[in-house]
């Protein structure tokens, strides 16, 4: 590979839908940023094939890249402190929230900026295919990129903060005051109602106050749509979260909604 033209890719895996970044290193531009929902929650056979798919269809993942990172987005994971972790209770500390099999594959990200550990299953499948695919590649579990980022920027904001990433059917709430990690917690919602129900009972069990505590959003949520009306109902300050990245865009990405993106962007 030519170190005049330096790449890498980032892949955001989920049941219900698939998302790609590539970076150029070399002239600091992203390059490509697309997102594909599924019109259903699939199982990870059937992701794998969409995945294949995509990268054969598309000419922008036939080069060579310097670098390939995977995330791995879903609920199958829970955060341990450091003080209290032993590496072989993996299984153990997973199986109070999560439904585990023998077989399932364990294992776990580092967040140093909290002195904690993310537990977690991956899908092993599509890591033995981009291996096979692109060789040597690092994964990490979508909550691990979260939380960095969220926990990185706040360490310059003395104020609470409530942060809500949102996927299609999972919703991912961060409490963090004054640098340090309050609340991490990730709900599964069918609907609006259940949406703000769960919002709404986290401000209650940590004592929020709706008039004045500020809720920042990232994922699938843009403004207007039936996610962000019931919430403002109810929340008086709601802003979106801001990405301070040094990159260039290509012309062709639309740098309106990069919210949507925060994960994947979050990545390199």
């Amino acid at each position: 590979m030519s170190k005049n033209n330096i790449k890498e890719l980032s892949i955001q895996v989920n049941l219900n839908g698939l998302s790609f970044c590539i970076l150029n290193r070399t002239s600091n531009t992203i390059e490509l940023l697309q997102s594909l929902p599924f019109q259903q929650t699939l199982n990870p056979f059937d992701v794998l094939n969409r995945l294949k798919t995509e990268l054969s269809a598309n000419s922008s993942f036939s080069v060579e890249f310097d670098a390939v990172n995977v995330i791995h987005q879903n609920e199958l994971s829970s955060l341990v402190p450091r003080a209290l972790y032993n590496d072989n209770n993996k299984a153990d500390y997973l199986k109070f929230n999560t439904k585990i099999l023998k077989t399932d594959f364990i294992t776990q990200d580092e967040i140093a900026v909290n002195d904690s550990i993310n537990i977690y299953i991956p899908y092993i499948n599509i890591n033995n295919y981009i291996f096979e695919t692109f060789g040597a590649f690092t994964y990490k579990h979508s909550s691990t990129v979260l939380l960095d980022t969220l926990l990185q920027k706040s360490l310059q904001n003395a104020d609470l903060e409530v942060h809500l990433h949102v996927n299609r059917k999972m919703l991912e709430i961060s409490v963090i005051d004054k640098g340090q990690l309050q609340l991490f917690n990730v709900f599964e919602y069918h609907s609006k109602e259940d949406f703000i129900y769960y919002v709404l009972f986290v401000f209650e069990q940590l004592n929020l106050d709706v008039e004045t505590t500020v809720i920042y959003l990232s994922g699938t949520i843009n403004r207007n749509d039936d996610l962000y009306n019931v919430l403002y109902t109810y929340i008086r300050h709601v802003e979106f979260e801001t990405l301070n990245l040094n990159y260039s865009f290509s012309e062709l990405i639309d740098t309106e909604q990069l919210h949507n993106h925060y994960l994947i962007l979050n990545t390199f």
